[in-house]
């Protein structure tokens, strides 16, 4: 269902620009460019409205964390959210309204340690594979922006997003690390920090799909 346009949505996203990554540059640079203290980074890409990255960053302090999501009016929630957190955690979060096809052009290659996918669309109509996150395009462009032996941590509730997703890690050579058809019932569950999304569907006894995938090392063959 598409949210609705928010009330001067442009003047909150601006009111948030302190966490906000606002335009890429030229030419492209650290993520660690946009934090105090240069740490490991963690992005998010389709961060919704914010309760996954919020919750990363406040539990996990010694990464810096991006939550990126391409719609304005969803990002407009995840930075109000993030804003009124910010006592609470420390400064190691910042968000970026973008599209994940321009990642090349936010961030040096090999900058990001760990990409997360959280209930992405799954564009199930026939023609739109190309659109999925999961789709073998994308993973090159993983590929290029993680650094050698990232990871790439996948939670959805399609089982035919999983399935396709299996699929094209195995044609790309990933190695899946770890896998499960039942995330809350998994021996993962205890450290798992949950989207608004997946709460809500897991109260009505949805099963998550989760799978962390291995991309490769330095001296192994690139994707």
């Amino acid at each position: 269902m598409r949210m609705r346009r928010k009330k001067h949505g442009a003047e909150r996203i601006a009111a948030c620009a302190e966490i906000l990554i606002a335009e890429p540059t030229v030419p492209a640079v650290s993520p660690n460019v946009y934090f105090p203290i240069q740490k490991p980074i963690h992005m998010e890409i389709g961060c919704g409205k914010g309760d996954f990255a919020v919750g990363m960053a406040a539990k996990y302090n010694d990464c810096n964390w991006i939550a990126m999501e391409r719609v304005p009016d969803v990002a407009c929630v995840a930075l109000e959210k993030a804003m009124i957190a910010k006592d609470s955690r420390p400064d190691n979060l910042r968000f970026l309204i973008g599209d994940a096809k321009n990642l090349t052009e936010w961030f040096l290659p090999h900058s990001v340690d760990c990409i997360y996918l959280n209930f992405s669309d799954p564009w199930p109509k026939k023609g739109y594979a190309k659109r999925r996150l999961t789709h073998g395009g994308f993973l090159e462009l993983y590929c290029s922006v993680l650094r050698p032996g990232g990871l790439l941590r996948l939670k959805t509730d399609n089982e035919g997003l999983f399935d396709f997703s299996l699929e094209q890690f195995a044609a790309c050579g990933l190695t899946v690390e770890w896998q499960t058809r039942d995330l809350h019932h998994s021996e993962k569950a205890d450290e798992n920090i949950m989207t608004e999304y997946e709460r809500n569907f897991s109260e009505k006894g949805q099963v998550i799909y989760s799978a962390w995938v291995r991309f490769p090392g330095k001296d192994e063959k690139t994707c």
